[in-house]
This record gives structure tokens, sequence and C-alpha cells, in this order.
């Protein structure tokens, strides 16, 4: 009798152990559905585009833009509850830097926790008229390869177990970078004019790349129209110059462009920043295409 009972018993904890076997397979391993997802949330779209190139096929990372893709630079941008949210469940915070989110101090005071990624750093700044920092650099395509060079980097140290996925990804991303660049350099070499006047001050990077000469600004604050002296002076330059083409810029109105135009009869013609999304579902590429649409809008203007 005791014997059949020892049997059952022992049946009994076999019968355990191998149940507890399975499930251990099942939840208490670390499959790939229970990793932990690395969560990183980008200021504005060109460093969303910079960062989904990065991480571009990594199952445990997923990239968030805290703003609108229409929402452009962040000039004088305020940090809204729900960007708070998001930024609650991230990671990392990839921003431009430079100046460019006024509010980081305040994400910073908020977030203790948050590994900030400065896609600008080390990289050498200019200057605007007033002497402020332009923060602008992604418009240059050397500088915007900086940038992906420092995203994964810094991405590297704060997630190092992603590191050399990030580093293949920066470097399959800069390739293509590094073609645009050789090409707009090779097709504007021997452009006959070099004066330019742009919308705002989003190209002096830009213009520093290919060596071009921004010879005016239609407006020094992006939204805010120029005043009525500060166009007939531009009005002024244009027709006592050989400047004959103006860059306004899509994400804003071409009014003040328009007025210029009439009255000196110069051309308007497209400059865009990279800074909103553009291309439906392929916005790995957006800035590249962006790129090449101003390369043959330059060209057209510049001939």
């Amino acid at each position: 009798m005791h014997i059949k009972k020892f049997k059952k018993l022992l049946i009994l904890l076999l019968a355990l152990l191998v149940l507890g076997g399975c499930t251990g397979n099942m939840t208490g391993g670390k499959t790939e559905s229970s990793k932990k997802i690395f969560t990183i949330v980008t200021s504005f779209y060109p460093m969303y585009v910079s960062t989904i190139n990065v991480t571009r096929g990594i199952a445990s990372v997923r990239v968030i833009n805290m703003t609108k893709p229409q929402t452009g630079c962040l000039h004088d941008y305020q940090l809204t509850p729900q960007d708070l949210v998001t930024l609650e469940s991230a990671d990392a915070f990839v921003v431009n830097g430079a100046g460019m989110e006024a509010f980081l101090n305040d994400v910073i005071s908020r977030q203790k926790n948050l590994k900030i990624i400065e896609a600008s750093r080390g990289i050498t700044l200019l200057r605007d008229p007033s002497g402020e920092y332009n923060p602008h650099v992604w418009v240059s395509i050397t500088d915007a390869i900086a940038q992906v060079r420092n995203i994964a980097g810094q991405l590297s140290a704060v997630n190092a177990a992603n590191a050399k996925e990030y580093e293949s990804n920066a470097n399959i991303y800069i390739a293509k970078l590094e073609a645009l660049k050789t090409k707009m350099h090779a097709s504007l070499a021997h452009i006959k004019t070099r004066d330019i006047i742009t919308f705002h001050e989003a190209f002096p990077y830009f213009a520093q790349e290919f060596n071009l000469h921004i010879a005016a600004v239609i407006e020094r604050d992006p939204g805010t129209a120029p005043t009525m002296k500060e166009l007939a002076a531009i009005i002024d330059m244009v027709n006592n110059s050989k400047v004959k083409v103006l860059f306004a810029e899509p994400q804003y109105s071409p009014s003040a462009a328009r007025t210029i135009a009439a009255e000196t009869g110069a051309k308007i013609y497209s400059l865009d920043p990279a800074v909103q999304a553009n291309t439906e579902g392929n916005a790995y590429n957006e800035y590249l295409n962006v790129m090449e649409a101003n390369l043959i809008s330059l060209k057209e203007a510049l001939a």
C-alpha cells in the first residue's frame, strides 16, 4: 500500500517538474516577445528621420516623434501635456541641440533619468546677425552626416545591446548621404551666380556647404512678416544688384516673396529645409528626397 502511494507521489512530482519546465520556457525566460522595448523619442521631424534610419530593423527599439510631422522648426515651441506624457515613457530623447529646443532645460529638470542624445554635439556652429547660434545644422549634408554619427554613437553608449546594429545602420545611411553630397557638389560646381535671397535663417549651413552667398533674408523670425521698412530695403537691394532669385519655403506663406518679385522682376523658387513630412509612407528617404528636389531648384534658378 505504501509502495503504491509512493509511486503515485513520484509520478505527481515528475509531472509538476515537466509542467514547470514547459511554462518556464514560455514565460520565465527572455523570449523575443518579453524583451524590454527601448523607447526613443525625437524632438522634431529631422531628428526623427535620422533616428529611424539609425534604428532601422531593430525589433527591440521603438521611435516616436514628439511633435507632429507638420510642426516644422521648433521656434518658440511650448511643451504640451501630451508631450510630457510621451517623454515619461522614453528611455532616450534625441534632440538637435544648438538652441533649437528652447524647452530642453525644462525636460531635463522634469525627467532626471532621461538620456539626452544631442545630435549637434561637436559641430562648429554659425551665428545669426543677432549673435545667437544658428541651430539649423542638419540642412548641411556634411553636418547631417555628423548628426547621424552622433545619434548612433550616443545611442550605443546608453543602449549597448543594440550598438552593432546602430553602427551598421548609420554606416548604410551615411553612404547614401555621402553619395548625394558628392552629386550635389558636382552639379553646383559651375553655376553662374551664387547670390540668393532666402525666406528665413534656415540656410546658412547649406550656403556654406555649397559656397552660396545669402544676400538677404526675407523673414528673420519665421512666421513674422517683414516690416515695410525691411521689405523696402530688400526691394532696393534686389533692384540695385544682380540678385534675381528668391527662395521661398514650402512651410510658410510666400506673400512677402511675391511682393518683392512683383517690384523687382525676380523669380521665386523653392528651398526646403526638410523639417516636415512630404513623402507618404517613406520617411526613411525623406531627407534624401528633399535635398534632391533642392538641387533641381538650385540648378534651375542659378544656371
